[in-house]
This record gives structure tokens, C-alpha cells and sequence, in this order.
């Protein structure tokens, strides 16, 4: 297999597949290196609103999504308590498709990358990289394979990071590890049959420490994620002693939320709970020593918008126009600084609002008085909801080629 490239793309998430498809379309010779074997399951939330639809098109996969996505979302809820409140979801203006849908990880990542090879992306997989250094003008990347222990070594101008954000490693944007707190956030999610959620509908569920959503995705399955606070697992762990972590905090969910014990009361789990974290929801720096950041790497909202897959695939798109438009300067290993200086304003530009409205609704849901008085408030008004979805970026037009100005968030 050919060593040198012109781009070396590390993960094979939404991210990192959609940057290989947009530039393997362009004339690029592209790696594409992710860790683990597809279909793949994970800890995601699942939904993939409205605006990342034009881009789908574009890719020349939304057909395809379409047809193994579950039902597009019209209305969102509130469970929390006793509270059941079901207001429509906005739509945006102008677009085909104007709901969002969910598709299950296994399906999505795994047709994301298939077009990107189908495109001329070579797939390393699975195949870890455990080392970036430069000469000269390239970047060298040093590979050991999952199975067999073997090792290579790919060089190539551009180095893409789309690792995430959760997973430790030997690369130095990768997170390391820290003392545990008790305000660290939790993730969990299982797939369930048999749930009595109505097709269509995308609540939001508030719990003592914790919050997440339910969406029905493909298969017929329904989703349920959450992210709960170390201190209020811990709890959880001491209520329900004989329960592993994930059956613990189930059984509190269901507790303290209605619309849980209502719409999962005779559903039956669908594989295993699968658990991640500390996770760390943040702004992060969308390049570093000539590498270029996107996915959560580059930065993330917190789950309870539910933007992190459209925002990846988004950050994706924003480097790569930059890219493909400078390609001869960025392939003799100039242009990098101007290029990490515009993509991190047109980032800024596109997700900050995003980052800003999942912090603010975070902080409410996490906290005992923030819940209740956001419960409350959305009991009497509604509507609130929906605008709430409106901020978080649900009614955002996606983000157009040539278009500047459509990458402007929309309050």
C-alpha cells in the first residue's frame, strides 16, 4: 500500500469520514486511519438534525441515510417528573428536508466511510496512529495495527485530527486523564425494542443529576443516551448496589421520570449498555503544531442540544473548502497558518452559539434549582421548548459552498 499521501485523516467517525469524501472528491490522495473495525457501536445520541441535510446531499449520501434513518422528528418533549410536554420541533426555512432524523452509529459511520473509499480513500482500519512528527515539510505518522502489531508509516502535508474527544491515546490532542470529580459527566446509552414512543417525537429528559433524550432511530429501536454527574452515579451505585453502573442509573431514571417508566415500561434492551467517560464538553483549539482539528476534537457542545453530529460533519466541511480552495500551496506545505486562522474564525462563526446554548441548558438541567425552575417555567410556557431548540442551532441554515455568510448562526 502507497505510504505517502496528500492528506492522513486520523478517525473514521462522521468527522473524519466526511473530510476524506470531500477531499478524495477533489483530486486528493487521502488515509483515512481509524482504530476500530466496522459497524461499530457507541455512545451518541444518534439524531442528525435539519441542517446537516444540505451537506448529506451534497456528499451523495442523504438517500441512502433516508432510507435507513427512523422517522423524521416534527415534535420534541420535556420528561422530567411528572411533567410531560410535547411542542412541535422548528423547521428550517427553505430546505427539502426540514425535520432531523436519527441512524444508529453502526449504519452511519459505516456508510460515511464506505463513500469515502468509494470515492479513492485508502481505509486503514483497524489501525492506530501512535505518533505525529514533522520533516521538513511533512508530517510523518507512525501506525501500529490492532490486530497483529504490525507498523507503518504514512507521510503527507496535511495531518486531519478526528479522533473525538473522550478517547486517551499517545497523541498530544488527546485528552489525558485526570483526577476524578464529582462533577464529572457520565455517558450512557442503550438501544431498546418494543418502546411505546410515538414516531416522530424526541423528548428531553430531566433527572436529579443528570439528563438525556430518547429518539426513535433505525430498526425500529428507540435510543436512549444520557450524561450523569460522577457525585450523582455514586449515589446511584449506593441505591442500587446489586446493579451494574448502567442498570443503576436506568433504575434511577425511571424513579424520578414518568415519560421513562410510561414509554419503556414493557420494552425490552436491545444489546448492551455501553458507557463512556469523563466527558468534557468545551472549546478546544482547532489546530495545533501544523495539525488541523475537527469533530469534537476540535470542540464540542454539551449531548443535551444534540448538535455533536451535525457539528462534526459541519467543521469537516468548513476545513475542508479551505483546503481544496488553497491545494497547490497547501500540497507544498505553505499556506497552513492563513488556513488555521480562517477556518478557527469561520468555526467561532458557525458553533459558538451552538457551544454557548449547551452550557447554559446543561448548567439548568444539572443542578437541583436550575432544574426545578426550568421544569417549572416550561410547564407554563411551552413554547419555550421549541425556541430552545431554535438556539441550540436546529433552525440554523447548513452550511453552504461560496456562501460566507450562511455560516452565520441564526438566533
Amino acid at each position: 500500500m502507497n505510504n505517502h499521501y496528500q492528506a492522513v485523516i486520523v478517525g473514521g467517525g462522521p468527522a473524519g469520514a466526511t473530510a476524506a469524501l470531500m477531499l478524495a472528491r477533489a483530486g486528493w490522495s487521502v488515509a483515512v486511519v481509524e482504530k476500530v473495525g466496522f459497524p461499530r457501536r457507541k455512545v451518541c445520541g444518534e439524531f442528525l438534525s435539519a441542517t446537516a441535510f444540505p451537506l448529506l446531499r451534497e456528499l451523495g449520501v442523504a438517500d441512502a441515510f433516508l432510507a435507513l434513518a427512523g422517522p423524521e422528528v416534527r415534535r420534541i418533549a420535556l420528561f422530567a417528573q411528572e411533567s410531560l410536554l410535547e411542542p412541535d420541533m422548528p423547521c428550517v426555512k427553505g430546505q427539502s428536508v426540514a425535520l432531523g432524523r436519527a441512524l444508529g452509529r453502526e449504519q452511519l459511520d459505516t456508510l460515511l466511510v464506505q463513500h469515502a473509499a468509494h470515492a479513492g480513500a485508502t481505509v486503514w482500519q483497524p489501525w492506530t496512529v501512535t505518533a505525529i512528527d514533522k520533516e521538513d515539510r511533512q508530517s510523518v505518522c507512525r501506525l501500529v495495527a490492532k490486530d497483529h502489531q504490525e507498523t507503518r508509516t504514512l507521510r503527507a502535508p496535511v495531518v486531519i485530527l478526528a479522533h473525538g474527544s473522550w478517547d486517551h491515546g499517545t497523541l498530544p490532542t488527546q485528552a489525558l486523564r485526570h483526577a476524578k470529580r464529582p462533577s464529572d459527566l457520565l455517558a450512557f446509552k442503550a438501544h431498546f425494542l418494543g418502546a411505546r414512543l410515538e414516531p416522530g417525537l424526541m423528548p428531553l429528559v430531566i433527572f436529579p443529576g443528570g439528563y438525556g433524550g430518547l429518539v426513535q432511530t433505525d430498526g425500529a429501536r428507540v435510543s436512549l443516551s444520557c450524561c450523569i454527574r460522577r457525585d450523582s452515579l455514586e449515589r446511584c451505585r449506593r441505591m442500587w448496589p446489586q446493579a451494574s453502573a448502567a442498570d443503576a442509573v436506568f433504575e434511577h431514571i425511571r424513579a424520578s421520570c414518568r415519560g421513562i417508566r410510561e414509554t419503556l415500561a414493557h420494552a425490552t434492551l436491545d444489546g448492551s449498555w455501553l458507557s463512556v467517560g469523563p466527558i468534557h464538553p468545551v472549546l478546544r483549539s482547532r489546530t495545533m503544531d501544523g495539525l488541523f482539528l475537527i469533530g469534537n476534537a476540535a470542540g464540542e457542545a454539551h449531548p443535551i442540544i444534540a448538535e455533536g453530529i451535525a457539528m462534526a460533519m459541519q467543521s469537516a466541511r468548513l476545513l475542508c473548502d479551505l483546503l481544496i480552495g488553497r491545494q497547490e500551496a497547501v500540497w507544498a506545505g505553505q499556506a497552513h497558518q492563513s488556513i488555521a486562522r480562517d477556518y478557527a474564525l469561520r468555526w467561532r462563526t458557525a458553533f459558538s452559539s451552538r457551544l454557548y446554548a449547551g452550557t447554559l441548558f446543561s448548567t439548568l438541567a444539572l443542578t437541583t434549582q436550575g432544574a426545578a425552575a426550568a421544569v417549572a417555567a416550561l410547564t407554563r410556557f411551552p413554547a419555550m421548548l421549541t425556541a430552545g431548540a431554535r438556539w441550540s442551532g436546529k433552525v440554523t441554515p447548513g452550511i453552504t459552498r461560496n456562501r460566507p455568510s450562511s455560516m452565520i448562526m441564526v438566533p
